[in-house]
């Protein structure tokens, strides 16, 4: 309201300046052939003071009826201006933090899920790491008892073979000489010859 009065004044003022001017300047206006400047005419008297009277009733007009309800207008517009615009701020400031919030979440699941997964890995390789244990151990006592059975296996054979070694020479000897030797004789001299030829 302020603004606008003081608007007004500066015109009031500008106008009296300007009806001043011309009363000066009214004389020579009027020899220069402009009679209405003529203010010794009482016709131009009388209008330049309605003029002024009229100028003066507008002006009240405005500044007491008209200009308070466009200034209330101007005040109530700049304080919804100035709320939405607190409303915006604040709205802004709370989207910012959402944002940062969800970052924040983002980044912690992000953790929590490596941390996981690093955790499951760990789990997966102690677990393959006790069944690769469990298989060597388990094949560790098959290849024992593997060699346990081939061992077996060689000494029955091996034992196998000193008797039929035996049986043989005592078969080689009859039929050669035509005299049955000795089989407790022979099986000496197999072993003998056995063991010889394990030592060579």
């Amino acid at each position: 309201m302020g603004v606008i009065t003081k608007t007004v004044r500066a015109g009031l003022l500008a106008t009296v300046c300007g009806v001043s001017l011309l009363a000066v300047s009214a004389p020579g206006a009027y020899a220069t052939g402009m009679p209405q400047l003529d203010f010794a005419n009482p016709l131009v008297t009388g209008q330049v003071m309605w003029g002024a009277i009229i100028f003066f009733v507008f002006y009240l007009v405005l500044s007491k009826a008209m200009l308070p309800g466009v200034a209330r207008v101007l005040h109530d517009r700049s304080q919804r201006i100035t709320g939405d615009l607190e409303v915006a701020r604040s709205a802004k400031q709370d989207a910012d933090k959402a944002v940062a919030e969800l970052q924040q979440a983002r980044k912690d699941a992000m953790a929590e899920a490596q941390a996981h997964l690093q955790k499951v890995l760990d789990e997966e390789h102690r677990a393959a790491d006790q069944q690769m244990q469990e298989i060597n151990a388990r094949l560790a006592s098959e290849i024992a008892d593997a060699e346990k059975n081939v061992a077996a296996e060689k000494a029955r054979a091996l034992s196998a073979l000193k008797e039929i070694a035996a049986d043989t020479t005592q078969a080689l000897v009859q039929r050669l000489t035509g005299v049955v030797p000795d089989a407790q004789l022979v099986a000496r001299n197999v072993e003998s010859a056995s063991a010889h030829r394990s030592i060579i």
